[in-house]
């Protein structure tokens, strides 16, 4: 078996590419390397090379995992089936349910090029057209992949769109007790609050759950995929409106390199945009968005907070996560103010 030049944590390349040559027999050529893909806090991301060809491998973060979050199969599913679609997702090759191979679940998939951007510096040199254009194509985007009927891809029984806002304002409370290691004010209030004004739900369809540009690939200005579909359900998509609208409103605090700040590019479409933009592309009722960003702000919270846990404990991988716990308080006072706009 060829030997391994690199080997970075959470990945066994020798028992990886036992699995891989018995599903893809012929496709690795050479001695494997691997490197760690800087910019996930959640699932790790890896990308995988003979020298010939190369391959991106998912799989869940060490140590410390929440109920029902980092659900390989899922993730490799949702991608699968939108493969034929509209939607620009990586090509899927397989997927690994049996923990013994590296230690979790995992699945692989092809390498689309393209850059993340996180930063407004790193949009900057595009100049504010490009940039307005890119923030634009990302918003259509989202409305395209809500567009999906989730029936005719196979994905009919993918999630229970029916009381999918209640379930989501429950789910969040209990992944944010999941992590309970400190006192959070203004958490149990904000948790009431949603549990008490919940809306008639938007047509249902197929959610990403954390959509955002730096969870897109983007090369000449055009979406070449959308990654990180860990959290993808069905429900309701205006979930996935108002976190992107939240995740552009954080670049406002002062969060240090824990949030990305690219919404504050020069020539990046601002909330009410992107508002106007996704209603006609979509045609829905956006008059409830208060609850939804306030549940935005809650889920994130929510999220911050299990990667602070993880954090603190020494199970997260790379760089990036002191900042993070300091974010969960303000987001929480964020979800209250919004609830009352």
């Amino acid at each position: 078996m060829p030997g391994t030049d690199t080997e970075p944590p959470g990945l066994d390349l020798a028992r990886f590419q036992e699995f891989f040559d018995g599903v893809r027999p012929g496709a690795i050529t050479g001695p494997l390397r691997a490197s760690l893909i800087a910019g996930g806090k959640s699932n790790l991301t890896y990308e995988v090379t003979d020298g010939t060809s190369t391959w991106i491998v998912r799989r869940p973060p060490l140590g410390h995992v929440l109920a029902t979050a980092h659900d390989m199969g899922r993730e490799y599913r949702v991608i699968t089936a939108l493969w034929p679609t509209d939607v620009p997702v990586p090509e899927t090759y397989a997927h690994c349910a049996d923990d013994d191979v590296i230690g979790a679940p995992f699945y692989v998939m092809s390498k689309v090029t393209g850059t993340p951007y996180r930063h407004a510096a790193e949009l900057a040199p595009l100049g504010a057209e490009r940039t307005h254009e890119i923030s634009l194509r990302m918003i259509d985007t989202l409305a395209t992949l809500h567009d999906v009927d989730p029936h005719a891809v196979g994905l009919g029984d993918f999630g229970r769109p029916e009381g999918f806002l209640a379930r989501q304002v429950r789910r969040w409370k209990k992944q944010l007790d999941a992590s309970h290691m400190r006192d959070l004010p203004g958490a149990e209030q904000l948790h009431d609050a949603l549990a008490a004004s919940v809306p008639a739900e938007s047509a249902p369809g197929i959610v990403h759950g954390d959509f955002r540009l730096d969870n897109l690939l983007v090369e000449d200005d055009q979406v070449t995929a959308v990654l990180d579909w860990e959290m993808a359900t069905l429900g309701d998509p205006l979930t996935d409106v108002a976190l992107l609208l939240v995740y552009q409103r954080m670049a406002e605090l002062d969060a240090g390199d824990a949030v990305a700040d690219v919404a504050t590019a020069p020539g990046f479409a601002d909330a009410d945009e992107m508002l106007v933009r996704y209603a006609a592309h979509s045609g829905r009722d956006l008059a409830a968005m208060g609850f939804y960003l306030g549940l935005a702000y809650f889920k994130l919270a929510a999220i911050l907070e299990g990667i602070h846990y993880r954090h603190t404990h020494g199970q997260t991988v790379g760089e990036g996560f002191d900042a993070v716990g300091d974010l969960v308080v303000p987001l929480i006072d964020a979800g209250l103010a919004a609830l009352k706009e």
